[in-house]
């Protein structure tokens, strides 16, 4: 019978094996990320009905505006119809809108382009393009359309070096534009993150249509007094693969509604 050690020659054993182990426990320690959970944020509690109230009280809130031409028109109003006034001049512009008004980092930042591993094709006129990931509406999704539930399949986002540092990103998990559509479709359990390439981050994302939340220490570049220098650097990339899911009740085809970010850089505060 042919012995090990007539394969290996005199190399003793021990010294194989700990040579094995050594290889395996490099190779384990060089693709080992950092697993993360969210912080929940609030519900997106979206639905065409909920639309349809928000839309005819915005009509309410218009014409108790066009009412009042100055203080005193103002002064007079109904206590009802003074917080009518101000939900007009504060609210978002749509039902949809990921923001209700107001400055953020996006003043200054999202200067990126977003590429996708597939998409889902368009389907009685809805679309379900990359682009929808990132357009800060609750309404529009990514869905990826490769067969299965898609995993591995992946979204890119590419920066400009000067884009402002990120230090959260936001995900809203699945299609929210309804209750419905958001059991029906699949949901992401675990998304591997990657910057410029690298494996970053392993985020674990809850079953959950409410937003979740990840920090992090500053992403991006950081040396920012040299503009030209700063836009002279390579272009950067934070891509985010699905590793794993939770299934949907009718459909295979794996959603999500947003990824967005905050961060510094923008506001003379950062």
């Amino acid at each position: 019978m042919t012995s090990i050690f007539s394969i290996y020659g005199a190399k003793p054993l021990r010294q194989i094996l700990l040579g094995v182990c050594l290889f395996l426990m490099l190779s384990a320690a060089a693709q080992s990320v950092n697993e993360v959970y969210p912080t929940l944020g609030p519900l997106v509690d979206k639905s065409a009905a909920g639309e349809l109230a928000f839309l005819k009280y915005r009509n309410t809130c218009a014409q108790v505006y066009q009412r009042v031409s100055n203080q005193d028109d103002y002064e007079n109003l109904s206590d009802a119809n003074k917080k009518r006034y101000n939900d007009w001049v504060s609210s978002t512009s749509s039902y949809w809108d990921v923001f209700a008004g107001g400055c953020t980092w996006y003043c200054g930042g999202g200067l990126d382009t977003i590429s996708a591993s597939s998409a889902l094709q368009a389907y009685r006129g809805i679309n379900y393009l990359p682009k929808n990931i990132h357009d800060r509406n609750y309404k529009t999704a990514w869905i990826e359309g490769a067969p299965g539930y898609g995993i591995g399949e992946y979204i890119t986002y590419h920066f400009p070096p000067h884009n402002p540092r990120i230090t959260e990103i936001k995900i809203v998990n699945g299609y929210v534009k309804s209750p419905l559509a958001w059991r029906n479709n699949s949901r992401v359990k675990k998304l591997k993150m990657y910057v410029d390439g690298k494996p970053f981050a392993i985020l674990n994302l809850a079953d959950s249509r409410q937003e979740q939340y990840f920090k992090f220490e500053p992403i991006g570049y950081g040396d920012r007094e040299d503009l030209e220098q700063l836009r002279a650097n390579p272009w950067w990339s934070i891509r985010f693969e699905i590793l794993a899911v939770y299934k949907g009740n009718k459909y295979d085809d794996t959603a999500i509604t947003e990824i967005y970010f905050d961060g510094i850089d923008v506001h003379q505060t950062d």
